[in-house]
């Protein structure tokens, strides 16, 4: 194995230490970083990514177990290996079920430490490896999106923006696939092998938007007991994927405009600013131009973050892809329930053809598992297909409701009417509704209100 490119950092408060197995490493052509604790492993880990790392457990401030999992949270690929003092069997244990490769006892047997490290470094290439081939099979995007016009648009423009550095909006209707979009934006990017941090931005409530984006210090505000690390520090030199965008206030707005201006982010509590190198991919279930010109959304933070736009048709405008998603989602049904289905009946392939789809590809594959669950035959009827999509669209029981059932049916159809009168905004319809915030998230997750 070549190990002279290869880059190890060693994390460890014993100097002594780290200098004997630094030069160990170095003799065996690894390049070697060191850090004294996880406060400055993280700040090398993020800024100049490593190979392979080796953690002790013990250390002041921040523990290893604390810093193993913020670096898991940045990079999940990279090996870590647990140096440990005491041979302290559970903490090790848990160290292993939080993501660690492999462990050594301190002082470590140097023979066996080489060995070690030059496995880790070996799997992460041949994981690496396997990404790389993940990724290249899905570089055939029509298997993935759709053989439709529409759909060979979209594609065009995502092979077209992909290896560029340029931020995006995806704007589509729920259940079109939008976060898979952004996705594979990154994973065909010259960032693929960093972090894709996702962020929902309608699930988190308004305070706690901007500390969970950028974060904050010890103290910053009551509770505030450690320090933070916030989604733009956590996805390193990777892809932010801010989803529901239509739903950020004024004043994050300002604040993330800023941070993409300066590539910089200021914690809550702190003075200093960290450095930020995010590529933002953003994506609304609303028209942003129309938001932009009734003044609901900035015009500046537009213009920075549409410098690539993506409109996502729904399903009901590129009906061609419907057999083709439907085909798929059965094969996938079939795996998931162990059935045999060996297909769709034409009429029940003309149903779907026939079907608006109001919750899109979402919808689509909801129904196809449903039929895959129900059918007692190989073949998918079209009882099957109009059973569910009559029950999914209408929500009429097949039996008569219980007064706990209606009343569960009528506060669903309002939080629907609601989000339908806000354009997709929790906090307004939660107004509406004369409930929380945290109420109306709770609600829409429990009802699976897409």
């Amino acid at each position: 194995m070549n190990t002279a490119k290869k880059k190890v950092l060693i994390v460890d408060d014993d100097k002594n230490l780290r200098s004997v197995v630094r030069d160990v490493l170095s003799d065996e052509g690894f390049s070697v970083a060191e850090a004294p604790d996880g406060v400055s492993a993280l700040k090398i880990f993020k800024k100049d990514l490593p190979d392979a790392v080796l953690l002790d457990l013990n250390m002041p401030h921040m523990g290893g177990l604390e810093t193993l999992q913020e670096l898991k949270k940045i990079n999940s690929h990279v090996p870590v290996i647990i140096l440990t003092a005491y041979s302290d069997i559970p903490t090790v244990v848990e160290a292993v079920k939080r993501g660690a490769y492999d462990f050594t006892v301190k002082p470590p047997d140097f023979d066996r430490l080489i060995i070690t490290v030059k496995r880790a470094v070996e799997r992460r290439d041949l994981e690496m490896e396997v990404r790389r081939a993940t990724t290249a099979l899905e570089l055939s995007l029509e298997q993935v999106f759709g053989r439709s016009d529409a759909m060979k648009t979209v594609i065009n423009q995502i092979r077209q923006v992909a290896q560029t550095e340029f931020s995006v909006i995806i704007q589509g209707e729920t259940g079109t696939g939008k976060s898979f979009v952004a996705n594979t934006i990154h994973n065909m990017s010259r960032r693929a092998d960093k972090s894709f941090v996702r962020v929902d931005i309608g699930l988190i409530p308004d305070t706690l938007v901007e500390s969970e984006l950028f974060g904050y210090r010890k103290g910053a505000f009551t509770g505030a007991e450690k320090n933070k690390i916030g989604y733009f520090e956590t996805a390193g030199c990777g892809t932010i994927f801010i989803d529901e965008l239509e739903n950020m206030s004024p004043y994050v707005q300002s604040k993330l405009l800023s941070v993409i201006e300066r590539k910089k982010v200021y914690p809550l509590g702190s003075t200093e600013s960290v450095a930020v190198d995010v590529r933002v991919i953003a994506a609304t279930n609303k028209d942003i131009q129309r938001s932009m010109r009734a003044g609901d959304f900035r015009d500046d933070l537009f213009y920075r973050l549409g410098e690539f736009i993506i409109n996502l048709p729904p399903l009901r405008q590129r009906a061609e892809d419907i057999p083709f998603f439907a085909q798929k989602f059965l094969l996938d049904a079939c795996t998931e329930l162990n059935k045999q289905i060996k297909g769709m009946h034409d009429s029940a392939v003309e149903l779907l053809l026939q079907h608006t789809w109001p919750g899109n590809i979402r919808e689509l594959k909801n129904v196809i598992r449903r039929a895959v669950l129900s059918a007692e035959s190989d073949v998918i009827q079209q009882e099957h297909i109009e059973l569910l999509i009559k029950n999914h669209h209408t929500e009429v029981p097949a039996s008569p409701l219980s007064l706990k059932d209606e009343i569960r049916m009528l506060e669903k159809r309002r939080i629907r009417e609601a989000l339908a009168k806000t354009g997709g905004n929790k906090t307004k319809a939660a107004e509406l509704l004369r409930i929380s915030y945290t109420n109306i998230c709770e609600k829409i997750k429990e009802y699976g209100i897409g």
